[in-house]
């Protein structure tokens, strides 16, 4: 198996959790809160991975639109944030079962490059599926000047 370059970047929502199938490999970290930081912001779910020259980022998003969203680079850290409202207006004490999250939530994540804003995309189709298109940096290749 090839390694990713993300190996050790991302964390699981429970610290210690192991991927299925890969005895003893930890999830990889994610940037988190400080210690003793109180957060209210609920969590998106995300599938990252790599095709052609993109780091795309999918999260299904039920519930909002794309400009509800905000999407901030800060050199190679990327944070998804948002708010998702519900229309009904119903009393706490008439739910029996309370699953679905409203309210604001947020991710961010740390990508094994640095990030240029104004290349990066987001779209979120029908099925309220934001994908976020992220340019791989452009590598220099190092060339020897000699003297003439």
């Amino acid at each position: 198996m090839t390694p990713s370059p993300f190996h050790g970047i991302f964390s699981a929502l429970n610290e210690g959790m192991t991927k299925q199938g890969m005895s003893g490999d930890k999830m990889p970290k994610e940037t988190s809160p400080l210690p003793g930081a109180q957060s209210t912001a609920g969590r998106v779910a995300v599938d990252i991975f790599e095709q052609d020259d993109y780091y795309i980022i999918k999260a299904p998003i039920a519930g909002i639109r794309l400009s509800d969203i905000d999407i901030e680079v800060n050199d190679n850290v990327i944070t998804i944030r948002g708010k998702r409202t519900q229309g009904d207006n119903i009393p706490q004490d008439q739910y029996y079962l309370q699953e679905c999250f409203w309210g604001e939530f947020s991710r961010s994540i740390t990508l094994p490059c640095v990030i240029d804003p104004k290349r990066v995309k987001a779209t979120l189709n029908k099925e309220c599926v934001l994908k976020v298109l992220i340019p791989k940096e452009e590598r220099v290749k190092v060339v020897r000047i000699s003297e003439a």
